[in-house]
């Protein structure tokens, strides 16, 4: 395979990656980091990069991506979290919220901040006709997104925060007191947060289609290629996140900004007055429209290739009829839904992805993942509960000595726990299995 073929690819899976949600986090860290902007930038891509690249890599050591990781448990498991994945970060949260976000920042400050239903409904239309027809066909997402959109839509995020590295001469601040005593850590927590390994198990599926459509069929120089645009699109991602957290610091003393996307609206319009709202808009436009294509073409393949009897294309023109119908009637309902299960599957998706490196060495213990999810689920579904407003202060007494549990991560050390739990009652039963 070419490598400009790899290149593109990487390309178009940084700009799959590359939502909103990425766009606004990194500014406003680096605001409130201040003088600790380094070190806290640094912890955000640990995690905020390397866990999506992994689960790209995962992906791409599996036979069958998702599917198959899921099947080291059992098929029933596999099927039930894959189909809650692309279901809970497409048609049920990141399609419709993408179309949302667009026109909350990128349309309706063309309106003075008075936009109304029928200007979001005719927005939305249009968005959607454009996700339809850029989705319908797999074989040239990577000629669309990866070799025109991304290169713009790269191009516009360089000029905004270049130029405001340049110009913004501002002492950097004194960081906010959660950044103060540990902004590594800190900022390795709000990578964490971004959620994208759950995007990356589910782009997947895109990357290894766009990569067939190339002429890569056997399985090493997939799986090479697939690592490769991996690499090629965390890279994009840790240099946009550095630049606009960069940005954000420099545009502290001008605040404070209630979040990313205030921020980043004031430096466009300091910076490029009047033309400032135009490049945002087309920023936004670009990120989360790339975005929903891919989520809308990884669905619809997914749902594919599990019902083969109903084809691509309708599954592409239900998702987005879907969606244009929840971004301008139920959005707000469908997310109070969506981002606890997200919350629950976020954990396993993250055990999965590591563990699934190791698979030889237990060789292929089903008891050995299934131990470490079940105790991994403990404090998903705890965290799922808070997330949909359900209380469970009862459990936090015996949930709180929990190493990390303070902090979000209190199903590490049970994972790690679970899974060599699992290793030894499957060697226990192997030898009972010998012996008898």
């Amino acid at each position: 395979m070419k490598k400009k073929d790899i290149f593109f690819t990487g390309l178009m899976l940084f700009a799959l990656f590359f939502g909103a949600g990425n766009l606004i986090f990194p500014p406003y860290l680096g605001m409130e980091a201040g003088k600790a902007v380094w070190p806290a930038i640094f912890g955000f891509v640990i995690t905020g990069v390397s866990l999506p690249v992994l689960a790209v890599a995962a992906v791409a050591l599996a036979k069958d991506g998702i599917q198959s990781i899921g099947n080291y448990v059992h098929p029933l498991f596999s099927l039930g979290f894959s189909i809650a994945i692309y279901l809970a970060i497409g048609p049920f949260f990141g399609i419709p919220r993408g179309a949302s976000v667009t026109y909350e920042m990128g349309i309706k400050p063309f309106f003075n901040g008075n936009g109304g239903a029928l200007s979001l409904l005719l927005f939305t239309i249009i968005f959607f006709a454009l996700v339809y027809w850029l989705s319908l066909n797999p074989s040239k997402l990577v000629d669309r997104i990866g070799e025109i959109l991304t290169p713009i839509l790269l191009l516009s995020i360089a000029v905004l925060c270049i130029t405001g590295i340049i110009q913004l001469r501002n002492p950097l601040q004194a960081p906010a007191e959660k950044y103060a005593s540990a902004p590594l850590f800190k900022g390795f927590m709000e990578g964490y947060l971004t959620m994208d390994t759950i995007a990356a198990l589910a782009f997947g599926i895109v990357v290894v289609n766009a990569l067939k459509d190339r002429g890569v069929q056997q399985r090493p120089a997939m799986v090479k290629a697939t690592i490769q645009a991996g690499f090629i699109a965390g890279t994009g991602l840790a240099l946009v996140y550095i630049a606009t957290a960069l940005l954000g610091a420099r545009m502290a003393v001008n605040g404070p900004f209630a979040n990313g996307g205030d921020l980043l609206s004031s430096a466009a319009a300091l910076l490029f007055g009047s033309g400032g709202k135009l490049l945002l808009g087309v920023i936004v436009a670009l990120a989360c429209l790339t975005t929903c294509i891919g989520l809308t073409a990884a669905c619809a393949q997914y749902f594919h290739e599990i019902t083969p009897n109903i084809s691509y294309k309708t599954y592409v023109t239900i998702i987005t009829i879907f969606s244009l119908v929840v971004s301008n009637l139920g959005l707000n309902q469908l997310i109070s839904l969506s981002v606890p299960v997200l919350t629950m599957i976020y954990p396993l998706a993250i055990v999965l992805v590591v563990m699934s490196f190791f698979h030889r060495f237990y060789k292929g213990s089903a008891k050995t993942y299934g131990m470490a999810l079940l105790f991994t689920a403990v404090f998903s579904v705890y965290d799922s509960l808070n997330a949909f407003g359900v209380e469970a202060k009862w459990l936090e007494p015996l949930l709180s000595w929990v190493p990390f549990f303070s902090v979000g991560l209190g199903w590490v050390v049970p994972a790690i726990i679970g899974a060599i739990l699992g290793f030894m009652l499957d060697n226990i039963a192997l030898k009972q299995h010998e012996t008898a």
